[in-house]
């Protein structure tokens, strides 16, 4: 993936390239559904399914999904925490699905087992400290800007997941130390009403959260949130708006689409 400073893009006819017209269509022909040059989210679609599908190519098209480029200020190194702690959850899932398969215990009869033990605790510590580290970066450059709000929202709500997965594998370990933590666990959970509910004591049942439930939770948070990074772009430097070429050029649209919207309203 290489690095821009993203100048200003040209505009793109409403006609196809040599002469077609619609979104899709080829020399002749009219886009989807008979619309002659209509966006994704405008055609004539009859059905919730197709409704969705203009909705999301409108908002999640493949240069974005995919992207070949970033704009320039992404080399800087407080975006490496982000993706950092993306490897580390695939490493987390990867042993921690091995460790499942094999049963709790097995790490304390098994070489094998204690590596893979191992791979998962670190793998949990890399990922806690790249979390903290890309939300306390993002919180100083105020990544809620540009209608990033949900963005930020889905990044906290997947660290707190995160701590009560993480709490859950304490449960795990099956030696004095998750037998100490789940009885004063316990007590504190009782005092709170949700003792009888959530059992810290009671093995299966923590094995079924850590295992299935908290890291479906973490997954799926963790894909919404990539997905609306996807959509709105990586959040810029506060200081970028003076010299990114892209913003310039975002600035510039909105103040016109701005102007025009003024316009019309006369």
């Amino acid at each position: 993936m290489t690095l821009r400073e993203n100048p200003p893009r040209e505009s793109v006819p409403a006609h196809g390239t040599h002469g077609t017209t619609g979104t899709t269509g080829t020399t002749g022909t009219t886009g989807t559904h008979g619309t002659t040059g209509s966006t994704p989210e405008e055609a004539d679609y009859h059905t919730w399914t197709g409704k969705a599908r203009g909705w999301l190519l409108k908002r999640l098209p493949a240069d974005k999904l995919l992207p070949e480029d970033q704009p320039s200020y992404v080399a800087s190194w407080i975006y490496v925490f982000g993706m950092g702690a993306i490897v580390s959850l695939v490493f987390i899932l990867a042993s921690g699905a091995i460790l499942g398969l094999n049963g709790p215990a097995w790490y304390h009869v098994s070489d094998l087992g204690h590596f893979v033990n191992s791979v998962h605790l670190w793998s949990v510590e890399l990922f806690f400290m790249t979390t903290v580290v890309h939300l306390w970066g993002k919180y100083w450059m105020a990544a809620w800007r540009g209608g990033r709000t949900l963005t930020w929202i889905t990044g906290m709500a997947a660290f707190l997941v995160s701590i009560v997965t993480a709490f859950t594998g304490y449960l795990l370990q099956t030696n004095f130390d998750s037998q100490w933590i789940a009885f004063e666990g316990k007590d504190a959970l009782n005092a709170a009403g949700i003792g009888a509910w959530f059992n810290v004591a009671n093995l299966g049942q923590i094995f079924m959260f850590h295992i299935i439930l908290l890291p479906l939770a973490v997954g799926a948070v963790v894909a919404l949130h990539v997905v609306l990074v996807r959509m709105h772009g990586v959040v810029p430097p506060l200081e970028a708006d003076e010299s990114d070429a892209q913003l310039q050029s975002g600035a510039r649209h909105d103040s016109d689409a701005q102007h025009a919207s003024g316009e019309a309203g006369r």
